[in-house]
């Protein structure tokens, strides 16, 4: 997941600013100690013309990395770059203490081949999770699929063990699937947006998929089934089931076990929990497909309303998507 210290659109930048003439650099943090502003993956880009977009220190060291990412155009090399960042600068970007950052500058079409990055670009597009490998010392880079397993579970750029690779994750935006416009919806909504979660809702009924209910969100008025169809379910997808009503819930609850979505929660009491077993077993379900339902939905945290409810909701989903299953 990218986060809002990070420059979410960087690759799609440099390549747009690469191929119409005006050249583009990429600066990526690779590593941080102390209270560096920026997390390991923030991204910079900058074109030939010093136009940047991002950034790698809130400002701190901004200046220098654009003056090397022109030198890097110029000849074509790859730089790794080292700054502290003093008490003082880092107090003026809301930090208490300074750190030091590392910092990779990528010249595109030469250090950087644009036939990668426009690769790196469409798996993003098309939502694929891929890690971006780079050797420090020797330049030589890659992308994999299905590596890392615990980076890309994390959302955890960095250097590896060995001190010269450099991971960088490209997770696709977290996404979340309620079905059901319902109180707790309204509740856990905005909170999985802060979170970082792309929310989508889906109700046919018109008077629970009101757009004064969900100021801003997006509202899907088909039935469940057809609307996950359309959305596609993935590996950072969560589908979340608050209708209480099987001819609702169980469509798409069915589209989710036959897919590889990381979470599925459905609302209801242990007896209700039950029956909904029972109807997947007779639509064929394996018991190792069914154990993935959290339901009851949301852990145990004694909650009382809809909002603590929601609660419950998005931090069950957070530990499943952490590997922290409860």
């Amino acid at each position: 997941m990218q986060t809002a210290t990070q420059f979410e659109n960087a690759p799609e930048t440099a390549l747009e600013w690469h191929q119409s003439g005006s050249g583009a650099a990429l600066a990526t943090v690779v590593q941080t100690w102390g209270s560096a502003p920026r997390r390991t993956g923030s991204q910079l880009v900058v074109s030939g013309e010093g136009q940047i977009q991002g950034s790698v220190s809130g400002g701190c060291v901004e200046g220098a990395v654009v003056m090397e990412a022109l030198e890097a155009l110029e000849d074509g090399k790859h730089r790794l770059l080292e700054f502290g960042v003093s008490d003082e600068d880092a107090f003026a970007v809301g930090l208490a203490c300074g750190g030091t950052i590392k910092v990779l500058v990528e010249p595109v079409g030469s250090a950087l081949p644009e036939a990668l990055l426009q690769e790196l670009v469409q798996a993003r597009a098309s939502r694929t999770p891929v890690a971006y490998e780079v050797n420090l010392a020797t330049g030589t880079r890659r992308l994999v699929r299905g590596d890392y397993p615990d980076r890309m579970r994390m959302d955890r750029s960095g250097v590896e063990d060995d001190g010269e690779t450099f991971v960088a994750v490209h997770n696709p935006p977290l996404r979340l699937v309620v079905v059901g416009a319902v109180h707790i919806t309204q509740a856990l909504v905005p909170m999985a947006r802060i979170a970082g979660y792309d929310p989508v809702i889906i109700d046919p009924r018109a008077a629970f998929a009101a757009p004064e209910r969900f100021p801003g969100e997006t509202l899907m008025d088909d039935w469940p089934d057809e609307a996950v169809e359309k959305l596609g379910l993935d590996t950072r997808t969560a589908l979340v089931l608050l209708t209480h009503d099987p001819k609702l819930d169980d469509p798409a609850l069915q589209a989710a076990l036959a897919a590889d979505v990381f979470y599925i929660g459905a609302l209801g009491s242990k007896k209700t929990h039950a029956a909904r077993v029972s109807r997947m077993q007779e639509a064929g379900f394996t018991e190792e497909q069914i154990n993935r339902i959290h339901g009851p939905i949301g852990l145990d945290i004694g909650a009382a309303g809809p909002a603590e409810i929601a609660v419950s909701i998005l931090s069950e989903m957070t530990a499943v998507l952490r590997g922290k299953q409860p």
